[in-house]
C-alpha cells in the first residue's frame, strides 16, 4: 500500500495541483496563531506544550483514523493515505516557480525571472544577474525538494499510515514559523519547535544528501559534503546544498548583492557557474532521486511480500 499511495499522490498532484496557500499555508497560519494567543507568554516550557498539542495531537488522530479505516476497509485506508500525502507532499508546491524562472532565463526575460525569484523566496531579487538568479533558484529547489518530497516520503514509510507525513509537515512549519523567530515579544516560545524539527529532520536530511550523491557525481558530492557543508549558516541546508552542488558539478553559494548590500555566503560545490542549463540538470537530479526512492521502496515491498 505504501508505494501505491505515494505513486497515486504524485500522479494526482501532477494532474490537479493543490492551491498550497489556500489549503495549507492559510489554515496552518490560523492554527499557529490560535496557539500563540493562548499559550505564548514568552516561556520555553509553554512553547513545548503548544508544540505537543499542535503537532503530536493531530498526528495521533491521523494515525487513529487510518487504523479505523483499515479495520473497516483497506481501500478507505489507502484513500486516506493519498489524501494526506496530497496535502503534505508534492513537487508542484515549489516546481512551478522553478519552471517559470527557468523559462524566463531561457527567453532572456531577466526582470521576470527576478520577480518570480523574489516572490518565491519572499525577498527582493532586484539587481541579481542571470547567473545569480539561476544559482539561488537551484539552491531553493534543492532544499524544497527535500522538505516537500523526500523527507515526507521518509516519515511516511517510518510511521503507520500517513501519520509520518503529517508529522514532518507540521514540524517543518512550526520549526520555521516559531523556531526561527527572534523578536523580544515572541520570546523563547519557539525554541523547542526549532530543536524538535532539527531532530526529526536529522536522518532524512542525510539520506536525501546521500541519494543526491548516488544519482549524481558521487565523489564530488561526498567531498563537498565533508569539506563545505559546515561553512553554511544552516548546517542542515548546508549538507543538502553541498551534496547537491557536488552531484551537479556546479558552484552554489558565493556572495550576492541583495537590496543594494553584499550578502557574504560561502562557496559550495565544484565546477562551473550556474546557468539555465544547470537549472535543467537540477530538476533532473531531483527526479532521479525520486525514482531511486520509489525503486528502493518497491524492492523492499517485494522482499517483504516474498519473505512473508
Amino acid at each position: 500500500m505504501t508505494i501505491l499511495s505515494l505513486i497515486a499522490a504524485l500522479v494526482l498532484e501532477q494532474l490537479r495541483p493543490l492551491a498550497e496557500r489556500t489549503f495549507v499555508s492559510a489554515p496552518l497560519s490560523h492554527f499557529a496563531h490560535f496557539f500563540e494567543r493562548h499559550f505564548n507568554d514568552g516561556q520555553a516550557r509553554h512553547g513545548t506544550v503548544a508544540w505537543l498539542l499542535a503537532v503530536l495531537a493531530p498526528v495521533i488522530i491521523c494515525a487513529a483514523i487510518y487504523f479505523a479505516l483499515l479495520y473497516v476497509n483497506p481501500l478507505l485506508a489507502f484513500l486516506w493515505n493519498v489524501a494526506i500525502l496530497y496535502i503534505t507532499m508534492g513537487f508542484r508546491q515549489f516546481s512551478h516557480y522553478y519552471t517559470d524562472i527557468h523559462l524566463a532565463l531561457r527567453m532572456g526575460e531577466i526582470d521576470r525571472a527576478r520577480a518570480l525569484l523574489g516572490e518565491w523566496r519572499g525577498r527582493s531579487a532586484d539587481g541579481l544577474n542571470a547567473t545569480e538568479i539561476a544559482r539561488l533558484a537551484i539552491e531553493q529547489a534543492i532544499v524544497a525538494s527535500h522538505r516537500h518530497v523526500f523527507a515526507v516520503v521518509f516519515w511516511f514509510v517510518v510511521l503507520p499510515g500517513p501519520a509520518g507525513a503529517l508529522l514532518y509537515r507540521l514540524a517543518d512549519y512550526f520549526g520555521r514559523h516559531w523556531g526561527a523567530r527572534r523578536d523580544a515579544e515572541f520570546g523563547v516560545f519557539g525554541h523547542f519547535s526549532a530543536r524538535a524539527f532539527a531532530a526529526i529532520d536529522w536522518v532524512p536530511l542525510r539520506i536525501t544528501a546521500a541519494a543526491f550523491a548516488i544519482v549524481g557525481d558521487f565523489e564530488d558530492a561526498v567531498y563537498c559534503w565533508r569539506t563545505q557543508a559546515a561553512r553554511w549558516p544552516d548546517e542542515g541546508a548546508g549538507i543538502l546544498l553541498a551534496s547537491g552542488a557536488g552531484a551537479l558539478g556546479v558552484r552554489l553559494g558565493l556572495p550576492i548583492i541583495e537590496s543594494g548590500e553584499v550578502t557574504d555566503r560561502p562557496e559550495l560545490g565544484l565546477g562551473e557557474e550556474a546557468d539555465a542549463d544547470f537549472m535543467q540538470s537540477g530538476i533532473g537530479l531531483v527526479w532521479r532521486t525520486l525514482v531511486l526512492c520509489l525503486l528502493l521502496l518497491t524492492l523492499l515491498g517485494i522482499a517483504s511480500w516474498v519473505g512473508g
